[in-house]
């Protein structure tokens, strides 16, 4: 962690000027990490955008030159893209560089880094932040974004320990928790805790206001509602690409879901009361018991699990 009034690195690159690198680029820089950002995105008008908020200092013209001279680079671009991403830095991709994704799931985006880095990989420590907003772009970009909560790392065998640590560092100096999982540990346990009530979400949401009165239904929808339905108005390109990433392991659990809800619908035909009101008290007490880590906010990075 930067002491003394020292910065940690001399250039961050952002590849994907959005909510999550363009937060993460203000982080660094109210914490006094870093000396220049320079960042890169599809569109000029996001970076322009980026140069103008004082995001970053320099728009790049292409990925590579948003590598070049940095001493670390985030990675901050629709899962989808990450194998285009790397192959497109993968010729300046060195050792003593640190290179990290924001990516929602892990494992796709550690396969296509294997596929694309070969000798390179140690560089690249995947990373997933537990944060973010349903509304996306630079623009709801956030130096706070990231202070209190959890980032996972998920370090491949042949990752650098030294830039493991120094990610560890860097996250924790912009106040989040550092967790390390193994990639596939890490997309097992968001299927059930994120990536599943999405779907859900999303699937909810559209049986409600595609019924015939669902617009005078949803007139008189209160707190509740609104709670349960949040993350139905995430980024659909986010989500599509993250759906499909993790698509094994979000059937599972939802075929888990689907077995717990059809014994509900079972006592509720059968008319035993007695029984329902044993399966709420079981989810309420368990809930009740379950704290939240870190302070409320949103979980979607445009809709980022």
């Amino acid at each position: 962690m930067a002491t003394s009034g020292q910065t940690m690195f001399t250039q961050l690159g952002v590849i994907g000027c959005g909510l999550m690198g363009g937060s993460f680029a203000l982080a660094l820089k109210r914490a006094g990490l870093v000396k220049r950002v320079i960042g890169y995105s599809k569109s000029p008008s996001t970076t322009e955008r980026a140069k103008r908020m004082g995001v970053i200092d320099v728009a790049a013209e292409s990925a590579l030159l948003a590598v070049s001279g940095s001493d670390i680079v985030l990675i901050a671009v629709p899962v989808s893209a990450s194998e285009v991403t790397f192959k497109a830095i993968r010729h300046l991709v060195e050792p003593n560089v640190l290179f990290m994704d924001v990516g929602s799931t892990k494992r796709d985006v550690v396969d296509a880094a294997r596929r694309v880095l070969k000798d390179r990989v140690p560089a690249f420590v995947p990373a997933h932040p537990i944060t973010g907003k349903e509304v996306a772009g630079v623009h709801n970009a956030d130096a706070a974004l990231y202070a209190g909560r959890q980032v996972i790392l998920t370090p491949l065998p042949q990752t650098s320990p030294e830039l493991v640590q120094k990610a560890t560092d860097v996250w924790a100096a912009i106040g989040a928790q550092v967790l390390r999982m193994t990639p596939e540990n890490h997309d097992a346990a968001f299927a059930s805790v994120s990536h599943l009530p999405h779907l859900l979400a999303f699937a909810y949401f559209s049986a409600v206001v595609n019924q015939p009165a669902g617009r005078d239904f949803l007139s008189l929808a209160g707190p509740g509602f609104r709670d349960f339905t949040r993350i139905a108005a995430s980024d659909p390109a986010i989500w599509r690409d993250i759906l499909m990433a993790n698509r094994e392991e979000i059937l599972k659990q939802s075929a888990r879901f689907r077995h717990t809800l059809d014994a509900m619908e079972h006592v509720i035909k059968s008319g035993n009361a007695d029984a329902l009101e044993d399966l709420i008290r079981s989810a309420a007490e368990a809930r009740a018991g379950w704290q939240l880590i870190g302070p409320r906010n949103s979980s979607g990075s445009g809709g980022k699990a």
